[in-house]
């Protein structure tokens, strides 16, 4: 069919991609943006202003990287979730871009959630965007998101996510970022945390409770202050975060599957890119993974889900 092209502007990564439907390959380029050592996050208003700053600049790499292109479509996460108040200014920033293109090529303009991003790119990176025609459960971690979600097929391409279960506080990322902040990482601090990890030299963690297919992970940072004031080295404590957020994950599907029963499991999110979390998903599940660098946010599922619906006949999604 053609090019289409899409924009995701999360908190925290600028991010824009063109998927070839033709070719099945997709390009894309993006940015972390800049957070200062020792916090853990941005303002809303500093993270519109940083990606205004920054989407000239990525999309002129992702075109040098894709060449000339006509475009057949234009999309953008327009907000977190597909649910009623879900909502992020900074987003906006690629809503706008999108839909100032569109309108100047006279192309369609197509608007999905994060959370649908994430999940086509996940399918897309894994080989497996045959999920997104039938039911499969989806388990999101990252920075703002802890859930687990049962995932349908709509008409169109499209599919609807239900939030079934997960975190009743912290996101698993907020936990790991504050964590790696008191360990002197920067922010984002999954893949420093990890590397530390792999170097301990004891194996101890904390499985949290949980109560159906929710559980609340805040408590975990209460034992990681207790662990520091005990001189615990930084490795054994980044095990510690990662490996019982691992084991509560663990036990919350294990739980799902008890409901929905022969689902596949889809893992998307940056939390999820973490090799030791990995492992143990697919040893026990044999879990479908995104590739890390379709994991964490990009914009690659928005084109691609622009091209799914278009190719259905679809000029707007409302």
């Amino acid at each position: 069919m053609g090019f289409f092209l899409g924009f995701d502007t999360s908190n925290y990564t600028t991010s824009a991609a063109i998927y070839d439907d033709v070719r099945n390959v997709v390009f894309t380029h993006r940015r972390l943006l800049d957070v200062e050592h020792g916090s853990i996050g941005l303002r809303q208003r500093d993270a519109v202003f940083i990606h205004t700053q920054r989407i000239p600049e990525v999309v002129e790499e992702l075109i040098r990287k894709a060449g000339p292109v006509s475009l057949t479509a234009c999309a953008a996460s327009e907000r977190p979730r597909e649910v009623d108040g879900s909502y992020m200014p900074c987003f906006l920033v690629g809503v706008s871009h999108a839909n100032v293109m569109a309108t100047a090529l006279g192309i369609p303009y197509f608007a999905f959630s994060h959370q649908q991003g994430h999940l086509a790119a996940g399918a897309w990176s894994a080989g497996r965007l045959d999920l997104l025609d039938v039911p499969f459960i989806a388990l999101h971690v990252s920075g703002g998101t802890t859930e687990i979600l049962l995932v349908n097929p709509t008409e169109n391409g499209l599919f609807k996510a239900k939030r079934i279960g997960g975190t009743t506080d912290l996101a698993a990322g907020q936990l790991i970022d504050r964590c790696g902040r008191e360990l002197g990482l920067d922010f984002p601090s999954g893949p420093a945390l990890e590397k530390l990890a792999l170097d301990r030299t004891v194996e101890k963690y904390f499985v949290p409770k949980q109560r159906g297919l929710d559980f609340s992970i805040s408590g975990l940072e209460n034992k990681v202050h207790e662990l520091m004031e005990n001189g615990e080295s930084p490795s054994n404590i980044a095990y510690f975060v990662i490996k019982s957020i691992s084991a509560v994950l663990h036990n919350a599907i294990r739980s799902s599957l008890d409901i929905y029963r022969n689902m596949p499991i889809l893992c998307v999110g940056g939390v999820m890119s973490n090799s030791i979390i990995r492992q143990e998903m697919e040893d026990s599940f044999d879990a479908i993974f995104a590739k890390p660098e379709y994991a964490t946010d990009n914009a690659a599922g928005v084109a691609i889900l622009a091209c799914r619906i278009y190719g259905n006949g679809v000029d707007k999604v409302e």
